[in-house]
């Protein structure tokens, strides 16, 4: 029989999994339900079978380190574990709640320095080089992104030429016990490979989530020695798969069509440029904060389209508002010809604000920066000042 503090502690690592779900599905596949590519319900999923393929292969090294690199491992109680987790999955909701998708590396590394802060165990020097790439990562995705909008996107929209139509992508048949996935008669060649690339894409940040994310909830338990390492990343992938076909919906409509409409090509290159990021600070051995990575990397590429028509100078000047050029930023028809940066546009030119809500990012990016200092205060103050934890 469970001891009632283990079960307590397991409720906990569920929530902060199911919060996860929530949290991550959105920069994963966003960009492909933004785009019609798939439904919301084909993205959860999907996100819930590549997690837990990723927890299972590498994401155990993922919750070694993490319980034993930042802290000393010795202050890893299971009293101590169960406030972690109430930290991490307490900041995650209430990101989750707002519909904005918040960083689990950046809210888990908080809640555990907030703890090693109170009881004199943090490891600076390694939470200083994790802290630097992830503030560096974003501007990188940002800039990479908005580049690529400014000066590259219609041109790699005109080579690729992948624009959604009205038809559907792929049949679901229910007529048989057990459903079947089919290529409508309508899709074209080019439509089908745009969305094979950006679910492959979204697949692999999901094993990239799995990776680096299962740690986020179950390293605390772990690390004390009250949860088995295979039945913990278990009991977090199946609380991941919830949250991704709940809460998760909130967070893919967010970053899929809020902050900025985005047509297939656009979705492939924030899922392109998001996954290499994430991968090279995997191989630096950095917890990737994926999640902060693919949002920067939207808003730099609305921006960046954005800002299309308006040339360095005249922006600088003042001398042209900035407009939308539709010509310059699809490609209807194979080579069609692209205006160039600051072209004069006609008067039904939508304008800026139809690619990049500068309202709704401003909200993402407060509450992205919020969650986390949330969960690092708040278990800061109860390590410190609550008399039962002794630090």
């Amino acid at each position: 029989m469970i001891e009632p503090l283990l079960l307590i502690g397991l409720i906990v690592a569920i929530f902060v999994g199911y919060n996860i779900g929530g949290a991550t599905t959105g920069p994963a596949f966003g960009p492909a339900v933004g785009a019609d590519v798939i439904t919301k319900t084909a993205a959860a999923a999907f996100m819930s079978v590549f997690f837990f393929v990723g927890a299972f292969t590498i994401g155990r090294e993922v919750v070694d380190t993490l319980s034993e690199g930042l802290i000393d491992p010795g202050v890893f109680t299971l009293e101590t574990s169960i406030t972690v987790l109430f930290f991490i999955g307490f900041a995650l909701f209430i990101g989750n709640f707002f519909g904005v998708p918040a960083s689990t590396s950046m809210t888990t590394v908080g809640a555990i320095g907030g703890l090693g802060y109170a009881s004199g165990t943090l490891n600076w020097a390694q939470l200083g080089e994790i802290v630097t790439w992830w503030l560096v990562a974003p501007l990188i995705g940002f800039w990479v992104c908005g580049v690529i909008g400014r000066y590259f996107y219609p041109r790699i929209n005109a080579w690729i030429n992948i624009q959604r139509s009205d038809n559907e992508l792929f049949i679901i048949d229910t007529s048989g016990r057990i459903p079947r996935v089919g290529i409508s008669d309508e899709a074209t060649r080019r439509e089908l490979v745009g969305a094979i690339i950006v679910i492959l894409i979204g697949c692999l940040m999901a094993f990239s989530s799995g990776t680096s994310n299962i740690a986020n909830a179950i390293a605390p338990l772990v690390g004390s020695g009250d949860l088995e390492m295979n039945a913990g990343i278990i009991i977090g992938s199946v609380a991941v798969g919830i949250g991704a076909f709940t809460i998760g919906r909130r967070t893919m409509e967010t970053l899929g069509n809020d902050i900025t409409h985005l047509p297939l090509t656009a979705a492939i290159v924030i899922a392109t440029v998001s996954s290499f990021i994430v991968v090279a600070l995997s191989a630096l051995g950095i917890p990737a904060s994926f999640v902060v990575i693919a949002t920067m990397g939207i808003v730099g590429l609305g921006w960046g389209r954005a800002t299309r028509t308006v040339g360095v100078r005249e922006g600088m000047r003042g001398e042209k508002e900035a407009t939308v050029s539709v010509g310059a930023l699809s490609a209807d028809e194979e080579g069609e010809e692209l205006p160039d940066i600051g072209e004069e546009e006609p008067e039904d030119i939508p304008s800026a604000g139809d690619l990049f809500d500068p309202a709704t990012t401003g909200r993402v990016i407060l509450l992205q920066n919020l969650v986390p200092a949330i969960s690092t205060i708040g278990a800061y103050l109860v390590f410190q000042f609550v008399p039962v934890f002794g630090f």
